[in-house]
């Protein structure tokens, strides 16, 4: 598959025009997103995603489509378990769920600015170092193994790095003003806690972007397919987060379904030199693991926490 500069300029023109449209038309004013609001713009953005991979089809056949669809799958599965993380910060900041968007709306054009650098690092090292595939591979079934004994812990917010030093170049004020970042009080530039919020939002997702990029590499390595599966599924994550954010702990099966996919993925890499597994059969296999991880949720759902 040959991508010319103007696919890719056209792509971002898109991308920046639906921010735009986002931001400048359909949350101009802050309010707090209801889940039907949220449900119709996921089913927006998935079928925008399922549009694109028709047109790949179309345009350059069934491999790079079903290469797309799959990467589209793994990113968006792993993003679900961004949720958790995020619902874990706000209410430690006790964030007002009316200001909730606006911080994930930067987040969200941050992470694809990081993104974008991660993927074309990753896609020139792959190019030029092909024994850097073992060393995704390795590093992926390590993730997956340590994901799935991994116990869940306090995220100690206020002792991240990334905190302490938001806190050294900035003060930070105690209280919200509004949706604003910054305030300007007696001369002095001053962060909200809003701003903070932000910071610990990125840093995670740059976390994150370390496993799922990879993973993605181990489907194709074709930047182009790997850069638009990623945007599309992150481009869909804020209303994925307000659609779930209520009922993501009770897809208790779903970090194991992660554990699994990214071992799986890992695995993949490092035969890919004795045996190429077919892009089909990796997406019935990730899809299987996903929808298993969800009837078993439903099925067998946690136990309700003791009432004191």
């Amino acid at each position: 598959m040959s991508v010319q500069m103007w696919h890719l300029i056209g792509f971002n023109l898109f991308v920046a025009a639906m921010l735009a449209l986002d931001l400048g038309v359909f949350h101009r004013k802050a309010h707090e997103v209801k889940i039907k609001e949220a449900v119709l713009w996921s089913v927006v953005w998935i079928g925008l995603a399922l549009v694109f991979c028709l047109g790949l089809y179309h345009v350059e056949g069934k491999e790079p489509a079903l290469q797309f669809l799959t990467g589209y799958l793994i990113e968006k599965s792993l993003s679900v378990d961004n949720i958790f993380i995020f619902v874990l910060i706000f209410t430690h900041f006790r964030v007002p769920q009316i200001y909730q968007h606006k911080i994930l709306f930067w987040g969200v054009l941050g992470a694809l600015v990081m993104r974008g650098i991660l993927i074309a690092v990753g896609a020139t090292l792959i190019e030029r170092f092909h024994w850097i595939l073992y060393v995704f591979g390795g590093f992926l079934i390590f993730t997956g193994i340590k994901m799935a004994f991994q116990k869940e812990t306090d995220l100690h917010l206020d002792d991240n790095p990334a905190v302490k030093m938001a806190r050294k170049i900035f003060p930070i004020t105690s209280q919200y003003f509004g949706d604003r970042f910054f305030i300007h009080v007696e001369g002095r530039t001053l962060a909200t806690p809003l701003f903070l919020v932000l910071v610990i939002v990125e840093v995670t997702d740059l976390i994150f972007a370390v496993d799922s990029i990879p993973a993605i590499f181990a489907v194709t390595t074709n930047a182009f397919i790997v850069y638009t599966s990623n945007v599309f599924a992150i481009m869909g994550l804020r209303s994925l987060y307000f659609a779930l954010a209520g009922a993501a702990a009770k897809f208790h099966y779903l970090k194991i379904a992660l554990a699994f996919i990214l071992s799986f993925v890992g695995t993949k890499m490092l035969i890919v030199s004795f045996y190429k597994i077919p892009v089909l059969l990796s997406l019935g296999v990730i899809a299987g693991a996903l929808i298993l991880a969800a009837v078993m949720s439903i099925v067998n759902p946690p136990p309700k926490p003791a009432q004191s």
